[in-house]
């Protein structure tokens, strides 16, 4: 599953791609500027077009990307300077996904008009021939009209990370589908933090008589995780082998170099960062965080035992 870090990434490619191929001699603090890049993230983002390409992946079917000095290079990939046209069974795909996302509800305006030009192409009829509708899990439609009249819910919720259950009154601001899952996103009173839980975590729901303002920036369909005084902060160094946390998790960079990224991961419980340390092994090096460290140490020992 494509996370919305890396999801974001390719898309900022994409766009690039085409805008330097169109644009020999483009300078690298021009190209940044355009598709806001760092010069180590555009860097980063070359190198990986550098081993793409068409089938056969030989010298002369891979694109060529790289900063001469101050000028962004890309060569070998003409491909990417025409419009995709894609083939009955992609175009096929590609419409039954945006009739999927339309189906949740959550979707930008342009989506909908997007969807009808494509079925009139792919099916060359006006009427709907086709029905994509996602079952809705339990919870969602209530959860959605609370966020609607802005009421105050309490919820039965049971974390993923820690297996605790814990009862907690929320103000829902709203409730989307994306990476295969239904979440909801909303202020927890319990936390005193805005939250993002997936519903299909939550046991039971009680809407409330009380209402509440919703927050005058519109909040985002997007999974999430909104550290609060009370987490546990750690400082970890990723190795090459180890820079995809970095696209799945909502961290915060600290520095990066060629070979290595140093990021701050918050978590509300030390053991989801340790446990995550420990399947890395040797591609990640806790930097700094105490809390994390002891718990890292009881996990190592729990299984050496196991073993013993």
């Amino acid at each position: 599953m494509t996370s919305p870090r890396t999801a974001k990434r390719l898309n900022r490619i994409l766009a690039m791609l085409p805008w330097v191929i169109a644009n020999p001699g483009a300078s690298v603090d021009e190209v940044c500027e355009r598709f806001g890049y760092t010069r180590p993230q555009l860097a980063a983002d070359l190198d990986l077009v550098f081993v793409c390409g068409l089938p056969g992946y030989g010298p002369g079917d891979l694109m060529v990307a790289y900063i001469d000095e101050d000028e962004v290079v890309v060569e070998l990939a003409d491909y990417f300077a025409n419009p995709v046209r894609l083939t009955p069974p992609e175009a096929l795909s590609l419409l039954a996904a945006g009739m999927a996302l339309l189906s949740t509800g959550q979707f930008p305006g342009a989506l909908k008009t997007a969807v009808a030009k494509l079925q009139k192409a792919v099916l060359d009829v006006d009427e709907e021939t086709v029905v994509v509708d996602l079952a809705e899990p339990e919870f969602v439609a209530e959860l959605r009209g609370a966020a609607a009249s802005q009421q105050v819910v309490e919820i039965e919720h049971t974390a993923l990370a820690t297996g605790e259950t814990t009862t907690r009154s929320l103000e829902p601001w709203l409730v989307f589908a994306t990476l295969g899952n239904w979440y909801l996103r909303g202020h927890c009173r319990l936390a005193g933090a805005e939250r993002v839980f997936r519903i299909d975590r939550i046991r039971q729901v009680t809407v409330q008589d009380e209402r509440f303002k919703s927050p005058e920036t519109p909040p985002t369909a997007e999974v999430g995780y909104t550290p609060g005084e009370e987490d546990v902060r750690a400082v970890i160094r990723l190795g090459l082998d180890a820079r995809w946390v970095a696209d799945y998790y909502p961290v915060e960079i600290v520095s990066e170099s060629a070979d290595a990224l140093t990021v701050r991961f918050s978590a509300s419980d030390a053991s989801v960062i340790a446990g995550l340390l420990l399947r890395l092994g040797r591609s990640a090096e806790l930097v700094e965080g105490d809390a994390v460290r002891t718990k890292l140490e009881e996990l190592r020992r729990r299984i050496l035992d196991r073993y013993q």
